[in-house]
């Protein structure tokens, strides 16, 4: 998504349809987030969360048509006036624990605190042309223990080392390799294909993305528990989700969930 140089606002949250859609809008401060924005964030979280109707969150960017960047991370500046009122890290945090499915639309290439954004969403689209870059020990910055741990998690702890121990870029398709994207596309082509995918995606069981959100995500931090995990399965099994689809099946219809 390109937009006019000059605009610089808060995020926004859009809602239609099932799918909720969070804004950046400082491309002409290549999205770096202040506190104002990490406030925001953690406010439109709570609305996505609370209403039921949403099925997906796509995370979104405006973004210059030259050297897009979806977000520079958290702008450096707001160091120097102490701890903010919401931590970064909480803000990403906040982000995991969501429970619709969350879609990263990335459209122009990614640095800083906001590399842990994408690594929070459920799912990651990138234009092709990207990059990534973890810039904390250039900046002389331990990064914090949950960021670190995604890291690991999701990317292995040679491909974290490679990001933290040279600060230095990962091309676009290095990301598609090592899985920090799933897919990547001509950037004319990316908001069509993150588009047609939350439609799908909301189409799904509610009931059972979440249920399976939760376990994957404890799963990736190491919190296996096999108990909590069957309680899930017998939890979608005996639903009226479940009689439902296997009803829509066989009638060769669209399912009715009802997300119980």
């Amino acid at each position: 998504m390109s937009t006019p140089e000059s605009q610089s606002l808060p995020p926004s949250l859009d809602i239609a349809g099932g799918v909720a859609r969070i804004t950046l809008r400082r491309p002409a401060h290549r999205n770096r987030l202040h506190n104002e924005d990490l406030a925001l964030l953690v406010e439109a979280f709570g609305r996505v969360d609370g209403d039921a109707s949403v099925r997906v969150l796509v995370l979104d960017a405006q973004v210059l048509a030259e050297r897009p960047v979806f977000s520079a991370g958290y702008h450096t500046g707001e160091f120097d006036g102490g701890r903010p009122a919401i931590e970064f890290e909480d803000v990403v945090q906040a982000l995991e624990r969501l429970r619709p499915v969350t879609i990263c639309m990335l459209a122009g290439s990614v640095y800083g605190g906001s590399t842990d954004l994408v690594l929070a969403c459920d799912l990651a689209l990138a234009a092709e042309g990207i990059e990534m870059r973890m810039p904390a020990a250039a900046l002389g910055l331990h990064y914090y223990p949950s960021g670190l741990q995604r890291y690991v998690s999701r990317l292995g702890v040679s491909v974290a080392k490679r990001a933290f121990l040279t600060a230095e870029p990962l091309d676009a398709e290095t990301l598609l390799r090592v899985g920090y994207v799933s897919e990547l596309h001509p950037r004319a082509a990316l908001a069509a294909r993150v588009d047609a995918l939350a439609r799908h995606i909301a189409t799904l069981s509610p009931l059972a993305l979440e249920t399976t959100k939760q376990s994957l995500n404890e799963l990736a931090r190491g919190e296996f528990d096999a108990a909590r995990l069957r309680e899930r399965i017998d939890r979608t099994m005996s639903s009226e989700d479940f009689a439902e689809g296997r009803r829509a099946f066989a009638e060769r219809r669209k399912p009715r969930w009802k997300g119980r």
